[in-house]
């Protein structure tokens, strides 16, 4: 079984098990969390589709750690202008482990 969510403006296929690493949420460590904004949901060959989302879906999952993903470098920069700017980026996120997919 499986399930399309929503979180932090993207979407994740998510089974029961699977880590992600989802924008930062405002839970502690060890703390439990739900997604209730699910858009599709697939068990077997019965597969519901919302319209945006599944009434009364929730995926449940743990918050395993956060922290901070690799950095990216922006370079901006004009040939014969004496022009370059450089600066990096590195973006929030929480692990998240998924626990379980329930209806009701």
């Amino acid at each position: 079984m499986y399930a399309v969510i929503k979180t932090g403006g993207k979407q994740y296929r998510v089974s029961a098990g699977d880590k992600l690493n989802v924008e930062t949420l405002p839970v502690t460590v060890g703390g439990d969390v739900a997604f209730d904004q699910v858009l599709m949901l697939t068990d077997g060959d019965n597969t519901e589709i919302g319209a945006p989302f599944l009434p009364g879906v929730t995926v449940t999952a743990r918050v395993v750690e956060h922290g901070r993903g690799e950095k990216i470098r922006i370079v901006k920069f004009k040939r014969r202008k004496h022009y370059r700017r450089q600066a990096g980026h590195r973006q929030n996120y929480t692990r998240v482990e998924i626990t379980g997919v329930a209806r009701g």
